[in-house]
């Protein structure tokens, strides 16, 4: 059965694998991004791979007054969304938010209330439809802080906990919540990062991820799946010696 599936965040590099895998499946798409021109060319791309309709609309997902607008113009293209991902986000510099309080707040605000928002105006489209899969893309960096990006971390585990709140509210409705903890993944965001490469997954690897764990309606999805494992262990060294690691 053909879907429909809305991405916010359309133009990142996770986000992107996704929608070419539902596009291969023949899904109609409705995305959602800052930069029109990416916007533009994905959109074209995704056609070329199989999509029977990809609509677009451009928005700065901190722009939150504008998100019912957003909504709006996804459910008047397509009637219902079957799929919801929001998958937008920054990879703040932890040493500058230590230093400037005001950019701090605003990668917070990015990274955490605009993703908040999207999921509570999404919620609210889907809870009446009764069915539907709302799909966020967290971190493993929301499971323990450390020293390294504890500011990131912070703002992915307030996802993590709004989503399994969510995720109970909308159970009865038909509505599933899914949070997604990648671990390293070899993007545009980190390319500037000196990321260990046999921990390190492709964009494509985690999207196969994400779609299977769609399907399965799973809860949470780490993804490699190792990472499951890896911060297992870390959540559970004590305190006393988490906090003199080199993390």
């Amino acid at each position: 059965m053909n879907q429909n599936v809305l991405i916010i965040g359309a133009t990142s590099g996770i986000a992107e694998a996704v929608a070419r895998h539902f596009a291969e499946q023949g899904a109609r798409l409705f995305l959602v991004a800052r930069n029109s021109e990416k916007l533009q060319a994905i959109s074209a791309d995704l056609v070329a791979r199989g999509a029977l309709e990809v609509a677009t609309f451009v928005m700065n997902a901190n722009e939150t007054d504008r998100i019912p607008q957003m909504t709006d113009a996804a459910w008047k293209v397509h009637g219902t969304i079957d799929v919801a991902l929001v998958a937008h986000g920054t990879l703040p510099d932890q040493q500058r938010t230590e230093t400037n309080i005001a950019y701090a707040i605003a990668e917070f605000r990015t990274n955490a209330e605009s993703v908040i928002a999207c999921l509570a105006a999404l919620a609210q489209r889907m809870e009446p439809q009764g069915k539907g899969v709302l799909a966020v893309i967290g971190s493993v960096a929301g499971d323990r802080g450390r020293p390294g990006n504890y500011l990131y971390g912070a703002a992915k585990a307030a996802l993590d906990t709004y989503a399994s709140g969510l995720r109970a509210r909308l159970f009865k409705s038909g509505v599933h919540v899914l949070i997604i903890k990648p671990g390293f993944v070899a993007t545009a965001m980190t390319v500037d990062l000196n990321l260990p490469a046999r921990l390190t997954a492709t964009p494509d690897r985690v999207a196969c991820d994400i779609q299977l764990a769609i399907a399965k309606r799973r809860d949470v999805l780490y993804t490699p799946w190792f990472w499951y494992w890896i911060m297992l262990i870390i959540r559970w060294i004590p305190a006393a010696i988490f906090k003199r690691m080199k993390l």
